[in-house]
């Protein structure tokens, strides 16, 4: 017996039969059963067979493997009609991922994205593509986390020079302008809009501003063209002056020293994509240099007081960072509805210390750290007492600076405050052996 026919995905633009190849519409006349959204069926109608089944998928996409798996267990042919190129953020690839590969056989087309790139002249072999094309996301907010449908635009707008974005009725192009403004990127880019490729109605509006596109309704569907017009910065990472962040004043130098931090952060162990918790966030200085080494990822950070609150968000703001969310509110508030974290920060504990350790090696992910600052006797023996009895792997640096400081024609040395940096692990037990160490001094004697 002969294999079923591959499912067919065709890939169609506005102009109804008109954008389709020879083999395309005969595959399409020929077919049995024919898929697709309501508008692209009814666009296509009249090269549908009048004995063909058509099914609508509009609501439905999540049966429409099983009405391919029963097509093709009849041996019937099918189509399934999909928007410009299907595996360019189309149903080609919802489907391959629930269907065998063999079982599908592609026929693209032009996707929208590349049409538009074309009326306006934009090379868009560089350019990264993205899809908004999600549920209403509501307006942009600077820090919104990553479950917002706007994050990774967001994100993007930071690391790439072209951006060809597929929207959606909700989350259109004058949403986007409005979140450049609000991220301080208003001219930094310019927009084109194309409205209705392929239809009498087709209009395409070329080299807009973020302030002029904010304002404006554009026509369903379309998609967005942003490019840079000012040079992509090219930040330090890690390292930076205390003097480079907003400070409480005239409490100057409540801030997680230079040397604190670089130490701090390279034992929490960050990788592009971490999620990192900063509780006792202060000026925001570590949350802040994480988010930087983290561009996948995303920075958490709470703090107590509200005026420190306010200056974290100075400095987020200063940095252009689109992933760090500062809530105002005191450990372990809030900890509940983040997501469990690859590298925990305590920077400040607000007299919950142990419960705070204890919870961040509870919800911490496998292979995860977590980073204390302390700089009290007190607050040392409670640390590693807590870790002693969670059994957890842990280990202790004292970290005092000296830095110079000019004396006349001269320099001297001024000694920053000592910081304890206490490191932990979940499990593993103590790094601290007290009988090999007893052993140890014994054989030294």
């Amino acid at each position: 017996m002969n294999d079923p026919l591959p499912c067919r995905i065709v890939g169609v633009l506005d102009d109804g039969a008109a954008s389709l190849s020879t083999t395309a519409l005969a595959v399409l006349r020929t077919a049995d059963v024919v898929i697709g959204a309501r508008r692209t069926l009814a666009l296509l109608d009249d090269h549908i067979a009048p004995r063909a089944l058509r099914r609508d998928l509009t609501g439905h996409m999540a049966e429409v493997p099983e009405w391919i798996r029963a097509a093709r267990a009849d041996r019937q042919a099918v189509v399934v009609l999909a928007t410009g190129d299907p595996l360019c953020h189309g149903v080609a690839s919802h489907l391959a991922a629930r269907l065998c590969i063999d079982a599908l056989e592609v026929l693209p087309n032009v996707s929208t994205l590349q049409l538009a790139c074309a009326r306006v002249g934009l090379a868009w072999q560089d350019a990264r593509i993205l899809s908004i094309h999600t549920r209403d996301a509501g307006e942009w907010q600077p820090g919104a986390p990553p479950g917002h449908g706007l994050y990774a635009l967001a994100q993007a707008l930071r690391q790439h020079e072209r951006l060809l974005v597929l929207t959606s009725p909700a989350n259109t192009p004058d949403r986007v302008a409005r979140l450049l403004l609000a991220q301080g990127q208003g001219e930094d880019f310019h927009l084109a809009v194309a409205e209705c490729l392929c239809t009498p109605d087709e209009r395409v509006r070329a080299d807009l501003t973020p302030a002029q596109a904010a304002g404006q309704t554009f026509a369903q569907p379309n998609v967005l063209l942003l490019w840079r017009t000012t040079p992509r910065p090219s930040p330090v990472r890690f390292g930076l002056a205390d003097s480079t962040y907003w400070q409480r004043q005239p409490d100057k130098g409540l801030i997680t020293k230079q040397e604190v931090r670089a130490v701090s952060l390279a034992r929490l162990q960050l990788r592009a994509d971490s999620l990192v918790w900063d509780i006792g966030a202060g000026s925001g200085s570590v949350g802040l240099e994480a988010a930087r080494l983290c561009p996948q990822g995303h920075v958490w950070a709470i703090e107590k007081n509200e005026a420190d609150v306010h200056i974290a968000l100075h400095n987020q703001s200063a940095f252009q960072l689109s992933n760090h969310t500062v809530v105002h509110g005191k450990a372990p508030q809030h900890l509940d509805g983040w997501p469990d974290p690859d590298a925990v920060f305590i920077g400040g504990s607000g007299g919950e210390l142990a419960e705070l350790i204890e919870l961040a090696l509870r919800r911490l992910r496998p292979g995860g750290h977590l980073v204390l600052n302390l700089v009290t006797l007190d607050n040392l023996e409670t640390a590693t007492a807590t870790l002693r009895t969670l059994g957890a792997a842990w280990d202790v640096v004292l970290l005092q600076a000296s830095r110079s400081k000019p004396i006349l024609h001269m320099h001297r040395m001024a000694a920053e405050n000592p910081v304890w940096i206490v490191c932990a692990q979940a499990g593993g037990g103590a790094v601290v052996d007290e009988a090999a160490d007893e052993a140890a001094e014994a054989t030294d004697d």
